[in-house]
């Protein structure tokens, strides 16, 4: 059976994988879509592994001082290859971090990084404030808040300034 262009691109807009990845795809699935999306997940989680080993040695640091020089920010933003370092695209990216951290002064990158200690402390600010409730309610008020919370703290949870 042949795999057409058109199957070819139908893949592509689902998956957004490269087109000789989506052909072999779907040679190997027997032209079932489903089944080559399936086969194109695997193949995607079998890079990202092959890929963890890798060491970021390129990168860009790059700082800010705000004006009257009582703030300053130093980043660094490291990535696999010299020649993704020196795009203006990067450069302009660890730049933006680097402002965004200064707006912002995030304590941690992610959530899984707060300690346990200070989710337990803003639950109980949290619980304190929501009284005469149900139970199932207030647990709900407080993911929303811890939400809002981990957008405060949390660099990869806030919106950019």
């Amino acid at each position: 059976m042949g795999i057409t262009a058109q199957q070819v691109k139908e893949l592509r807009e689902k998956t957004n994988a490269g087109m000789m990845q989506c052909k072999k795809a779907l040679q190997e699935a027997g032209g079932d879509l489903e089944k080559a999306v399936g086969l194109l997940r695997k193949s995607g989680i079998a890079l990202a592994e092959k890929k963890m080993g890798r060491v970021a040695s390129e990168g860009v640091i790059a700082s800010y001082i705000h004006p009257g020089s009582k703030l300053g920010v130093l980043c660094e933003v490291n990535c696999e290859t010299d020649f993704v370092a020196n795009t203006e695209v990067f450069k302009n990216f660890v730049k933006d971090i680097t402002m965004q951290v200064a707006a912002s002064n995030p304590k941690w990158l992610r959530r899984e990084e707060v300690p346990h200690d200070d989710i337990d402390r803003e639950k109980e600010v949290i619980r304190a404030k929501v009284t005469n409730k149900p139970d199932h309610i207030v647990d709900k008020i407080a993911e929303g808040k811890l939400n809002t919370y981990y957008s405060e703290i949390c660099l990869l949870e806030q919106p950019v300034i």
